[in-house]
């Protein structure tokens, strides 16, 4: 890997991580209203929702669980995997009780399986 190459891949790094605390430092979850926090890498997607005043995960959902993988056929890096995902946690909040919640899309930009996890998470019935 030639030098340019890394400095550009350590400089996207050093930009989403500065974007997802200047995020965050304006998000704090609650019991009442958790933050529905996402990550994505290459391969997969994850989303959670925190309350952060105790710091304790409500509920989650991922691409790598195995009832998820099976119904996406291999494809857990795409916008299908993420409206999956959206779907499951969304299930998953209302079982718990939770309808209302802070989307926190982790210094990622608001496009692509982010905003497909967002929109299948509304269509599950999460508020934000």
């Amino acid at each position: 890997m030639s030098d340019l190459r890394r400095k550009r891949t350590l400089d996207r790094g050093r930009r989403r991580q500065r974007a997802r605390y200047r995020v965050r430092k304006k998000l704090r979850g609650s019991q009442e209203r958790p933050r529905l926090a996402v990550h994505k890498s290459r391969r997969h997607i994850y989303a959670q929702l925190i309350d952060d005043r105790s710091g304790n995960t409500l509920a989650f959902a991922s691409s790598l669980e195995s009832d998820l993988r099976g119904a996406l056929e291999g494809s857990t890096g795409s916008c299908k995997a993420a409206q999956a995902v959206g779907q499951a946690l969304a299930e998953r909040a209302r079982e718990k009780g939770f309808r209302a919640v802070i989307f926190d899309r982790g210094g990622f930009l608001y496009h692509g399986r982010i905003q497909a996890l967002a929109d299948s998470a509304r269509e599950g019935g999460l508020e934000f």
